[in-house]
Formats: C-alpha cells, structure tokens, sequence
C-alpha cells in the first residue's frame, strides 16, 4: 500500500493542484485565471487533469457558474492548508539563500507582454531567487559566466532556431500563432477579413510581414487597409490598438492578458496565422537557480497551450 501511495504522490500533477485550489477559493475559473497569470481555458484544462486523476469530479459546472461538489470541498478543506504549508516552508528555506539569481535574456515586447506579468507565480514558488531581466533585439552570443559588470546570461528565449550560439542547450517551449485584435469598441460588427478595410493597419518594424502572411494564409491578398502607421516594436504596435487606433495582427503570446482582461478583442477567432515555436536556450554550465527557472518556464507552457480559448 505504501508502495502505491508513493507511486501516485509522484504522479500528482501539482500544476493542476494549483489550479483547482484558486478556482476551488475563488469559487470561479475566470479569477482564478486572473490570479495566475493564464487563460479560463488553462485553468479548465487543469482541473480537468486533477479531476482524471482522482477519478471524481471535483466542480459543477453550470452556464457561467462553477460550484465545489462534495469531493471538491473536502479536497479543498484537506489540501489546500497542506499545500499552503509547503509553500511557506520553502519560502522561509530559500529565503534564507542570499545571493541566488538567474538572468533571463528576452526581447522587449516579450518581456513586457509575457513574462513579467507572469513572473510573480515564479517570485512566489521562489523567494530566495532573483530573475534578472535583459532585454535585447541583438543577435545571441555566447553567454559568459555571469557578473556584476557583464551582460551575460544564464537563459534565454526566442523565437525559432535561427541564429543561436551553438554551445547552448535548446529547450522547445511556447507553440503560438497570430490573431487579429483591436479595442473593442473598433472590432465591434467586424465580422469578416472585408470590414477591414475602413480601418487603420497597426505594424510593428520586427514584425512588417504578419499582415501579409496572415492574409496569405487566408487567400485574400488583396484586401487593403484605409491606412497603416508603422512602429518601432510590436509593445508600441499592441498599445496603439488598445487605445482604438486600428487594428494589427499579432502573436497570442503577447495578446494572452489584454485578451483576457477585455483590453482587445478578437472579432475573427478561427482566422489565425501558425507561427514559429518559441525556444530557449540554457548555460551549460548554468547555475540550480537557471535550472529552476527552466523547469518554470516547461509549467507555463504546458499552462499556455495552444489553442486558447477565447473569451466570448
């Protein structure tokens, strides 16, 4: 008996835990959600793992509406403190570790789209560790050992296989592709590619071609916008949308929160663009903290994947 109980507390998928105890306090997917950093779909995807794996159902699910059954509340009752416990015992240990950092080196949009407003579910899990993060748009090169001075870097993260030094350890990670969105108030009655051209085409220098593509991909070239306005990087690009300047074509990636706090909107969900697959790639030498960090980041995949659900 103990053998089997060891065996299924190490087959216990802890992500989805997670899940279903901020689902299970917030008596709802879409805040609990909003305290993680995902999507509803995430959330409903993870409670559903927890539910296959216990054999019980553990919410009922009704018309905008999720209520705790009788195995969900004593779950909740059992492993929530337990869970809590933990937590803060390893809180309080790696606390203790001064010094432990991990630099990240991303481009900028990324940074700011992706993983900051994720990071704190890793601060959290995390204490004693400081993510450092280096934003560039340069070529990679080969990462020195970290110092005070350098700009080196223990991981980093891009999209595609192209242009890596080839001493790094390359991890696959996000699957994505490109959606079209604007404020809500401006996609409100777009309901095909052809309503588009009464309205203004937001670009990004970096990212010149998605418009192109993405009407390719649909076979309709020769659709044109009244107008376009291009920027330095798609940050500025997805800013200029949400304050109702036009529309753009963007990656899910860095759409993800502004999708789901109603900040853009998406009038044409089954009209997306495959994009090419983040990767990262590590130090060889890198530290337990960048090795940490990684295993991070492969739960925030597995969190985020494609294809998410959007919201009505």
């Amino acid at each position: 008996m103990s053998d089997k109980i060891s065996r299924m507390a190490a087959q216990l998928p802890l992500n989805a835990v997670r899940a279903f105890l901020a689902a299970a306090r917030r008596q709802s997917f879409t805040l609990a959600a909003v305290d993680l950093h995902v999507t509803h779909g995430a959330i409903s995807r993870q409670v559903k793992t927890l539910e296959d794996f216990l054999g019980v159902a553990l919410f009922e699910r009704r018309v905008r509406l999720v209520r705790l059954t009788a195995a969900g509340q004593q779950f909740l009752a059992e492993a929530g403190p337990a869970l809590d416990q933990v937590t803060a015992a390893a809180r309080e240990v790696m606390a203790q570790a001064a010094g432990r950092t991990v630099r990240i080196n991303v481009r900028p949009t990324f940074a700011v789209r992706w993983l900051i407003p994720r990071l704190s579910d890793f601060v959290a899990q995390y204490p004693g560790i400081e993510p450092r993060i280096l934003t560039s748009i340069a070529p990679l090169n080969v990462p020195a050992a970290p110092t005070a001075t350098d700009a080196s870097y223990d991981i980093a993260i891009r999209r595609g296989l192209e242009h890596w030094p080839d001493t790094l350890d390359m991890h696959p990670f996000l699957e994505d592709e490109a959606l079209l969105v604007g404020a809500p108030r401006l996609m409100r009655g777009i309901d095909a590619p052809a309503a588009l051209a009464s309205l203004t085409l937001l670009l990004a220098k970096t990212r010149r071609t998605d418009w192109d593509d993405w009407k390719r991909h649909l076979g309709i070239r020769r659709l044109r916008p009244k107008a376009q306005i291009l920027f330095d990087h798609s940050h500025f690009v997805l800013q200029a949308a949400i304050d109702g300047l036009g529309f753009t074509i963007a990656p899910v990636s860095l759409l993800a929160n502004d999708l789901a706090e109603g900040r853009l909107a998406c009038p044409l969900p089954d009209l997306r663009l495959p994009m090419g697959r983040y990767y990262y790639g590590m130090n060889p030498s890198a530290s337990s903290e960048a090795h940490l960090f990684s295993r991070w980041l492969d739960s925030q995949a597995r969190i985020f994947a494609v294809p998410l659900s959007l919201p009505g």
